[in-house]
């Protein structure tokens, strides 16, 4: 019994148990759905879709998971802002009011640069927002949400701008004769230097104690000002970085489609990782499990024959279930009557004894 409450109350157990059982309905319907295949040197089946296509949204929900944790809030801009990044880089790639180009007049670099570079400055728009003038944070990045989208079709020219550079679409494609998807090792490197840094340096302490009460940290000296600005900058630079990936993998800036309804899977991934969206102590790796986790749905709901307009409800649906799980009133509820119970129990032991 003691076995089964360590594993119950293990952090981890929530995003895996989600995962464990998305993949047992998939084992269950259709045993194909765990073939990988190689083809022409590339692997292929559904869970390398999974692993890249959730890329993105890992990347997200690093950024995410920050956010959430030192401000008590969320980043609801980062789908915009990634269509917003994509369409600078593209755009620098090739020249604006160009619709398509086989050649680029800049160095690579130099255009993924500026659209990272891009993200940071929307992060550190939303951070100044939130923690130096204290707007609530879903009304603050609302502002980017609405807006970063229209600023990207405006960069576009109101055009979809397509950069047939062939160098350039390995980020969101392969790297020559490599078999793995190039995101899947992006979305790992991004992940690891981030768990690195919060390991290695006192980041993540600071975090939790400005998420968990921030008039306290200052009195120890933490400038919570600081940390939550740090915060929403880094989820702009994630959104920059998977909004590059976008861009890369249709090799084009389509400022309406890219990142769409990311932001909602990003929120998701957080929730499904075992985090309190009302901020403070978190867990990166259980972020990561829940972006996936949210990809696996995904690709679980259209291989049922679900639509993509319809899918975004059975997610909202997951949330509601998530957060209704984590609510202090449901946990108190569930509490005390795990108590009332083993208090009958001890008082029929005691009865029949």
């Amino acid at each position: 019994m003691n076995k089964k409450k360590k594993i119950y109350q293990q952090p981890l157990f929530l995003p895996v148990f989600c995962m464990l059982l998305i993949l047992l309905v998939n084992l269950i319907k259709d045993p194909s759905f765990f073939l990988i295949s190689v083809n022409n040197g590339v692997l292929y089946g559904r869970l390398i879709d999974i692993a890249n296509r959730g890329s993105e949204i890992a990347i997200l929900a690093v950024g995410m998971t920050l956010v959430v944790a030192s401000s008590a809030g969320t980043d609801i801009s980062v789908g915009s802002v990634m269509a917003l990044c994509a369409s600078t880089c593209c755009v620098t790639l090739v020249g604006y009011g160009v619709d398509t180009s086989n050649t680029i007049i800049v160095p690579m670099f130099v255009g993924i640069l500026v659209g990272i570079l891009t993200g940071v400055v929307c992060g550190c728009f939303n951070g100044a927002l939130v923690a130096k003038l204290k707007i609530q944070p879903m009304v603050a990045t609302l502002i980017l949400y609405t807006a970063a989208r229209a600023i990207g079709l405006v960069v576009n020219h109101n055009k979809i701008v397509y950069v047939r550079y062939e160098p350039f679409k390995m980020f969101g494609n392969f790297i020559g004769k490599c078999p793995i998807p190039t995101p899947i090792f992006i979305a790992a490197g991004v992940i690891v230097i981030v768990s690195l840094v919060l390991r290695k340096t006192a980041l993540g302490t600071y975090i939790e104690a400005v998420g968990i009460n921030p008039n306290a940290s200052r009195l120890l000296g933490i400038n919570s000002t600081v940390i939550i600005f740090l915060c929403y900058m880094l989820c702009g630079l994630c959104a920059g970085i998977a909004g590059v990936v976008g861009g890369s993998r249709i090799y084009s800036a389509d400022a309406n489609n890219i990142g769409l309804n990311f932001e909602m899977d990003a929120i998701l991934a957080v929730a499904l990782g075992g985090n309190s969206l009302g901020g403070g102590k978190f867990n990166l790796a259980g972020s990561i499990i829940g972006a996936y986790t949210i990809q696996a749905l995904t690709t679980t709901l259209l291989a049922m024959g679900v639509s993509t307009d319809q899918a975004p409800v059975f997610k909202a649906i997951v949330i509601v279930i998530v957060v209704a799980i984590q609510a202090p009133v449901v946990r108190d509820a569930l509490r005390n009557a795990k108590m009332k119970r083993e208090a009958e129990k001890i008082q029929k032991e005691v009865a029949v004894q």
